[in-house]
């Protein structure tokens, strides 16, 4: 059974950096497609980040500051978010496969102003 468990969510300043983990367990993310989205209130689920084997895209609103990786001895992936804002504000959900694929339960990121 897929499995992905996010951490790392919580409560920053605007400015502040905050790093997201994403484990995986019954599937290995060496060469999935993985990918980070988020919903922020009363607004819909977005793409945020995906790493395809050691290629990485990003959403405009996020380029340049988040950078996505991977650790491949610890089936996780991870995204370092810099210079947050407000905006920012929004459960990042964990995504392997696409959207037809396995989420994780999603954390809460806030970034307060």
């Amino acid at each position: 059974q897929v499995r992905l468990v996010e951490s790392g969510g919580g409560l920053v300043q605007a400015g502040e950096s905050r790093r997201l983990s994403c484990a995986a367990s019954g599937i290995s993310t060496n060469f999935a497609t993985m990918g980070w989205y988020r919903q922020a209130p009363g607004k819909r689920q977005v793409f945020v980040a995906g790493l395809a084997g050691d290629t990485t895209n990003y959403a405009d609103s996020v380029r340049g500051r988040f950078i996505m990786s991977r650790d491949s001895a610890k089936n996780t992936v991870y995204l370092q978010m810099n210079s947050l804002k407000p905006e920012d504000t929004a459960v990042y959900y964990c995504n392997i496969g696409g959207p037809f694929g396995t989420w994780g339960q999603g954390t809460q990121v806030t970034v307060s102003s």
